[in-house]
């Protein structure tokens, strides 16, 4: 299947959403790993909201109804974990309160569209009745995660990602992994490739109480410590 131009640059866009949700994800994994238990840092929700800005253009210029119902579902849950974090009103007025509305903006952009249109994008011929209804499900099964982590969030007053979003995620990457290979998007090919190791090392964490770090050694200062022994005695040979 060739791609023009134009798609080259919407899959860009993509792309750099999808590097922002991976680096979030990384974030939360490499910090849960080192303290061998399942932590929410901030950061993951501050980058998850910018991600999710450019990833619903993107759903929007691909006409994927899949991907910006997700989006749609999940963007003021991040807000919403930034509150119960007392970290959302530290985020510049000048960001916040725009961003806020953003997902408004995109509805609009919907609404009076001519080529974006609700009609164009629930019609796309480029992707088969079934296909659509199967992504959809996917995405409504991928996202209920953080439907499922906000509620468990708004019970304890506390942002915290349980057990039962893991394996929430895992079923709807796994699911949505089927449907990037069907509608022939590398972008949720690759995201969900590398979101299932990630989901299943933090099940692992949970279940063992172990990072990675603790099964395979992993000092710094030793390796620095090494480096200059090395160099030290490599001079005198």
């Amino acid at each position: 299947m060739r791609f023009s131009f134009t798609d080259i640059l919407i899959f860009a866009l993509g792309f750099l959403a999808q590097m922002l949700f991976f680096t979030r994800s990384f974030i939360q994994w490499f910090k849960s790993e080192k303290a061998g238990i399942v932590l929410s840092p901030v950061l993951f929700w501050q980058i998850s909201l910018i991600a999710s800005i450019i990833m619903m253009v993107y759903g929007i210029l691909r006409k994927d109804p899949a991907i910006i119902l997700g989006q749609f579902i999940t963007f003021y849950i991040y807000i919403r974990n930034l509150q119960i974090q007392g970290e959302w009103k530290k985020i510049s007025t000048f960001f916040r309160y725009p961003i806020q509305i953003m997902p408004l903006i995109f509805l609009g952009w919907i609404l009076l569209s001519d080529d974006y249109n609700l009609n164009n994008i629930i019609g796309n011929a480029e992707i088969p009745q079934w296909l659509m209804y199967f992504g959809i499900f996917a995405q409504v099964i991928f996202t209920f995660r953080f439907v499922f982590q906000w509620l468990v969030a708004e019970k304890k007053k506390e942002s915290s990602l349980p057990l039962g979003f893991w394996y929430i995620s895992l079923a709807g990457a796994l699911m949505t992994l089927f449907y990037a290979i069907m509608r022939y998007d590398p972008i949720l090919f690759l995201s969900n490739l590398s979101g299932i190791f990630m989901y299943s090392r933090n099940l692992f964490v949970h279940y063992t109480g172990k990072g990675i770090f603790e099964i395979i050694p992993f000092d710094l200062t030793a390796i620095k410590r090494f480096k200059k022994v090395r160099d030290k005695y490599s001079g005198k040979i």
